[in-house]
């Protein structure tokens, strides 16, 4: 008699997650619909405290672009993002250094790539929310998808420049850049995501025209719904929390997803209003 076939692993539509992270705040609670709806400014520890000269030089700033300009040129001066800073390598030419603006750059090409590994593994350390698809669905850790994740997050393309720290700098800078200049006083913005199945989204509660998805950790919204129609016939509407995001057009004097209203947001479960193109 043929022996029995285990039985596949359960998908948990909640999504994966650690207990730990460097927010200071309950991993379970970020992905919540819970904290979106009631969040509390988020700061990953050490960040602001261990480059104060940053933050001094930004209180200085009288503009958005000029607050932009001293952070790349930080950037720039802290990790030898100039050729001219770059040691040569052996052979004689020039090491490659890797940049947050190389990895946002290749997020606005394929969010699946290799730079899309790397901001998912960077919001799973920092925040404690795993991603839920990269490449393909992933359902558990012990899955092929999950070890495709792996590989490419810590690829050593990538990880030869200290470049979650440099995400961590990102972060902080954009926290405080939405505070200071970009929606101060703000807690919320209505922003939009095109989708072609709402079928292929883990979705936790539906009732009429409103659902609670579970989203991808890392995930993209526009603040223009003209721009949303482009990217799938269904429209998802949703009130992102400020704290959640990583980066928005505007943010820097650089053309990274400059053409499409784009909101980088820490991902979870997402309460959002359907509707068709």
């Amino acid at each position: 008699m043929p022996a029995t076939m285990p039985d596949p692993p359960a998908r948990d539509w909640r999504g994966i997650g650690h207990s730990t992270n460097l927010v200071g705040r309950s991993s379970a609670w970020l992905a919540s619909c819970g904290f979106n709806d009631a969040p509390v400014p988020l700061h990953i520890w050490g960040v602001r405290e261990m480059n104060p000269s940053l933050f001094t030089m930004l209180d200085q700033a009288e503009t958005l672009p000029e607050a932009g300009g001293a952070f790349l040129a930080y950037l720039t001066a802290m990790f030898g993002l100039d050729p001219e800073q770059r040691a040569p390598a052996p052979a004689g030419r020039r090491r490659f250094r890797s940049s947050v603006l190389r990895l946002i750059q290749g997020w606005g090409f394929d969010s699946n790539g290799a730079e899309g590994a790397v901001l998912k593994g960077w919001v799973e350390s920092r925040f404690g929310i795993c991603p839920s698809f990269h490449r393909q669905i992933i359902d558990h850790i012990a899955s092929p998808a999950w070890a495709t994740y792996v590989e490419e997050k810590m690829s050593s393309r990538f990880h030869n420049n200290t470049i979650w720290v440099q995400l961590d700098l990102l972060f902080e800078f954009c926290q405080w850049a939405i505070a200071r200049f970009a929606f101060p006083g703000e807690t919320h913005l209505t922003l939009y995501r095109g989708v072609n199945a709402l079928d292929e989204h883990r979705i936790l509660e539906r009732q009429g025209r409103t659902a609670v998805l579970r989203l991808n950790n890392l995930v993209s919204f526009t603040s223009d719904r003209e721009v949303a129609d482009c990217f799938g016939d269904q429209i998802l509407a949703a009130r992102v929390p400020l704290p959640k995001v990583l980066f928005f057009n505007g943010l820097l004097p650089s053309r990274l997803l400059q053409g499409e209203g784009e909101f980088l947001v820490i991902g979870g479960e997402f309460r959002v209003a359907l509707d068709h193109v």
